[in-house]
């Protein structure tokens, strides 16, 4: 299906009203997962032309995907990842360890932004980050895009270096589904329970008779209510 390809357009004009200098594209990768962390991309480009075929990582091939990461760490300006452990998502809820997750990339970067086009349309960093929310920027932010693109890679290779831990690891399938709720993931908790790596907090557990004594609960019941919504994605 064709779609236009990313744009500077945002970045130019936050540095126009702004005066900002040096703008980071923030995405994250493993919000609706159920096993594995958060992880948070923060890439500075600039305003060059980035390489060809450049969207959201969800619109690209794996194959596609992995040759255009290296393709993009060779090409950006600056890049780093954060992350937030599964534990810490059990402990924080989302929201909060994506805030986590999002300042260690920024906080790693070489050079602190001056701004940051973060996707979607809820502002998860707050101060002291001046930060612009782009719906979809990671189909129409040329760095949003890049920083989708290696989050997306880098997280996949991490949860497929899980599944080669072990046998029971391997069960699940996380180099193919990167922890994401698939058949054979699913098959796989029925059997094995949740591994360490799993989020313990979520309610997929309430439909596992089994295992549900391992369910963590947050202390403040609103903040898990509103964590719920972001357990039932599936962007492989």
């Amino acid at each position: 299906m064709p779609y236009e390809p990313p744009t500077h357009t945002v970045e130019r004009s936050i540095r126009a009203t702004t005066g900002a200098k040096i703008v980071a594209g923030v995405d994250e990768v493993g919000r609706g997962a159920w096993a594995g962390p958060v992880t948070v991309c923060a890439a500075v480009t600039g305003l060059r032309r980035p390489p060809a075929g450049l969207t959201d990582s969800k619109l690209i091939s794996p194959k596609r995907r992995t040759e255009l990461s290296g393709e993009l760490i060779k090409w950006v300006t600056s890049h780093a990842l954060g992350h937030a452990s599964p534990e810490e998502i059990d402990e924080l809820g989302m929201t909060a360890a994506l805030r986590l997750a999002a300042g260690r990339a920024l906080d790693a970067l070489p050079v602190r932004p001056d701004a940051v086009i973060l996707d979607g349309k809820h502002d998860y960093l707050g101060p002291p980050w001046r930060v612009r929310t782009v719906i979809k920027g990671d189909q129409s932010c040329i760095a949003v895009a890049a920083a989708s693109v290696i989050a997306k890679v880098a997280r996949d290779a991490m949860m497929a270096e899980l599944e080669a831990e072990s046998a029971q690891y391997a069960a699940f399938g996380f180099g193919a589904n990167a922890g994401y709720p698939s058949p054979v993931h699913q098959a796989a908790l029925r059997e094995w329970g949740p591994t360490p790596y799993h989020r313990l907090s979520w309610s997929y557990l309430d439909a596992l008779p089994q295992w549900r004594h391992l369910r963590k609960f947050r202390v403040s019941a609103e903040a898990a209510a509103l964590e719920s919504g972001g357990q039932l994605g599936f962007d492989f």
